[in-house]
């Protein structure tokens, strides 16, 4: 037993109680959403109707999970802040870091040795610090979690965007940054502005070709990727009662391509049946005392556009089998339509890989059903046209498909089985030829299918479907193709017709698995080394950030003028960056390199203000800072939007500039850049933004009084002598300020543990 019943019983104890309170303080009924969240705000929080989509309020969540890539920077970040264990528990899943070539055995033997110092920092950082290790091989996060962890009615944090897929369970679960994980697990509150609710009521019953993918490929195509944004999506009604558990999964996980903070389903029968299925029967009796507890309030769901904000309903009986793309997952095509969108738009026909599996769509259920078609295609004398691929979700899952014949079908078909990682998913794959970049096609089960997701191929157009359509699209290598109704010629030249597929949602002979890949932490981990060479270029051990000096900061330098959109990438780029996710100097070689300089029109060049020349701005910011000297980055409208990841406020923290000033920032990035003790300053009239010239020193005054509410004030030394003097605003509350004087947030958490 890998799950926390302790814990879970401690939630559901107070669960009752707490929704009561939050009942009476709102004066209305209930939805799920509201429910979990009301019993998971943070002590202090007072129980209150807060206003959707304004409202900032501090939860606690039951648990945090993290994959390998982000996890470095997070647990190494959570080694300063004093604590000899996690303060709630958590997990770590080695699954990005496997790259899929040839299949699942060289694949991962190579990801093993390549990785090595990787997987051997993670392994003794959990088993010191008491998190839950799960080796490369063991799985995907998501589907790890979902097999083990989740829970209904509970609420976790996980470092990648599709932890909603938790959802499926009953879980407000929603993807972070790895600065907000170690928060949690350092024993900080978590921040999250209160969502808007969309309900989205589901009739009918799915049948023949139609699967649960088609669900949320419908809703990406009504809500577009944008649609959801701020908001968590609550599926209820008959049809949803009617789904698998992992189905639900399938359409949480994808709702992070709507912009959703997350989606979630009530508890009922289907969930039940898959907690007693993966050996949980003792969460499934737990959550039964307390089921009325674990879904929406009768009336909510009798007049839904009374407490949601939006409704959608979709009658399942009559949804389509749809296929979505390429280049954006909410282009959504209905199967009978799609043929001839093809067709106009002159995508390429032929199509040449299909891939099943990943977070997505690798459940049992999943697995089975592709499967039939796998086998009616061995018995109709059919061979696939397409490469095909199958990614099981976890070591469980593969080891039971396997021992139930599936994986030998797909092998008689003529796939092949790539490692339990996420692989081509998140362009993972050395996939052969496609550095020719020409133009192909493939359809896959994942979730997203940007332009060079999959294999860095720009003209890959790339399709998402179920792994039941995905399957018979491969078998008949044709994106015109449509298995209700077409015909395929077999090898002996007969015209035969793909039948229904069918499946089951969970093993008869229930799972099986020799080894999970699981390591259980040290019952006492003060002995325990944590593995980092002295002399790694991927890994690097991290000093605290000094705190603040108790002066105002003068004479700082202006390192750049970002003009326009300055997005988290511009500040840190991913791509071959990623393998420095955990060695701060060295990632730090890329800070603001895709930021356009407003005095030249150019990126990565920035005056030098000690010399006069012109350098790329690393190199010039590690000048400033050879000199003991800081400096200011200012920038335009909702700087450091996109990605919430922490390394594009700790590089500028860790290279020496002092404060952000801009005209307004993305909520995440401005709070990551809080936890760093950077300022993170608004122009009080955006108008001054036009004030600062390139060579400038500038001072901020007022630091004496900082206070919440108080603007301070800087003031712009220019070269010709002359000044200006500026108010400039911030949102920091008392608790932030302090983060600010002690030089980060995990610096105060220390002192406080000392």
């Amino acid at each position: 037993m890998v799950f926390d019943i302790d814990m879970i019983k401690s939630v559901y104890a107070a669960f009752p109680k707490r929704i009561a309170a939050a009942r009476k303080a709102v004066g209305k009924p209930l939805t799920l959403t509201e429910k979990i969240l009301y019993a998971h705000l943070s002590e202090g929080e007072a129980t209150k109707g807060y206003e959707r989509g304004v409202s900032y309020v501090d939860f606690k969540p039951d648990r945090v999970a993290m994959q390998d890539a982000t996890a470095q920077m997070a647990l190494l970040q959570f080694m300063q802040a004093g604590r000899s264990q996690v303060a709630v528990p958590s997990t770590v899943h080695c699954d990005h870091l496997i790259q899929a070539e040839v299949g699942a055995t060289k694949d991962l033997a190579k990801a093993k040795d390549k990785n090595r110092e990787v997987y051997d920092f993670l392994s003794s950082v959990s088993n010191k610090y008491g998190l839950g290790f799960w080796k490369p091989g063991a799985g995907i996060i998501h589907q790890v979690v979902l097999e083990n962890y989740a829970f209904p009615g509970g609420m976790m944090i996980g470092t990648d965007s599709h932890t909603p897929n938790a959802g499926g369970l009953g879980m407000v679960a929603i993807g972070v940054g790895g600065a907000d994980a170690c928060d949690v697990m350092a024993g900080l509150p978590w921040e999250l502005k209160f969502p808007k609710l969309i309900g989205v009521k589901l009739t009918g019953k799915l049948s023949g070709w139609t699967a649960a993918k088609d669900v949320i490929l419908k809703v990406a195509g009504i809500l577009t990727v944008k649609g959801g944004t701020g908001c968590i999506v609550e599926y209820f009604g008959e049809g949803a009662r009617s789904l698998s558990a992992t189905g639900k999964g399938t359409i949480c996980n994808m709702g992070a391509e709507i912009g959703a903070t997350t989606s979630i389903f009530g508890y009922d029968e289907k969930s039940e049946a898959y907690l007693r299925g993966t050996d949980r029967s003792a969460i499934a009796d737990l959550a039964n005392e307390i089921k009325e507890h674990l879904t929406g309030d009768p009336e909510v769901y009798a007049s839904p556009s009374d407490y949601f904000d939006e409704v959608i309903e979709i009658n399942l009986s009559e949804l389509e089998p749809h296929i979505n793309g390429p280049f954006t997952p909410d282009l959504a095509w209905p199967l009978s339509k799609f043929a001839a969108a093809v067709r106009e738009n002159n995508w390429p026909q032929k199509l040449e890989v299909g891939l099943i599996g990943s977070c997505t769509n690798s459940s049992y259920e999943d697995i089975s059903r592709a499967a039939s078609l796998a086998q009616q295609a061995v018995d109709k004398k059919l061979k696939a046209k397409s490469e095909y691929t199958i990614t099981p979700g976890s070591e469980q899952v593969r080891y039971t498909v396997e021992r139930d014949g599936f994986l030998g079908v797909f092998e008689n078909m003529g796939g092949v089985v790539l490692a339990n990682a996420c692989g081509p998913c998140i362009g993972q794959w050395a996939r052969h030829g496609a550095e020719k970049q020409e133009k192909n096609s493939i359809i896959t089960s994942f979730n997203r299918n940007f332009a060079k997701r999959a294999d860095g191929n720009p003209n890959t157009h790339s399709f998402v479907a179920s792994p039941e359509i995905v399957t018979a699209m491969a078998i008949a290598g044709d994106l015109t193709f449509n298995p209700q109704t077409d015909t395929l010629t077999n090898e002996e030249g007969m015209q035969v017709r793909l039948e229904e597929p069918a499946g089951l949602e969970l093993p008869t002979k229930g799972f099986a698995v020799e080894d999970a890949g699981y390591q259980a932490p040290a019952a006492d981990g003060a002995s325990v080394e944590v593995k980092v060479a002295p002399d790694s270029d991927r890994l690097q051990l991290l000093e605290p950030f000094l705190p603040w000096e108790g002066t105002d900061l003068k004479g700082l330098k202006l390192l750049i003028k970002a003009k326009g959109k300055c997005t988290t990438d511009h500040i840190s780029m991913a791509g071959p960056w990623l393998r420095f996710r955990g060695h701060l100097d060295n990632i730090s070689n890329n800070l603001l390199i895709g930021a356009v300089n407003f005095f030249s029109e150019e990126t990565n060049k920035v005056k030098n203000q000690l010399d006069g020349t012109y350098g790329e701005v690393p190199a010039v910011q590690r000048q400033y800072k050879l000199h003991n000297i800081g400096s200011v980055v200012v920038g335009d409208e909702n700087y450091g939007e996109g990605s919430s990841r922490e390394h594009a406020a700790m590089e500028p923290r860790f290279l020496g500039v002092r404060a952000i000033l801009v005209k307004s920032f993305a909520r995440i990035h401005e709070t990551n850049l809080k936890k760093q003790g950077m300022l993170a300053l608004t122009f009080d009239n955006p108008a001054d933004y036009a004030l600062v010239q390139e060579d400038d020193t500038i001072d901020i005054v007022g630091l004496d009084t900082f206070s919440p509410g108080k603007p301070l004030t800087v003031v712009l030394h220019h070269s010709d002598g002359s000044t200006d003097e500026i108010k400039v605003n911030h949102t920091y509350n008392e608790g932030q300020i302090k983060w600010f004087q002690a030089g980060s947030a995990l610096n105060l958490v220390k002192e406080n543990a000392i």
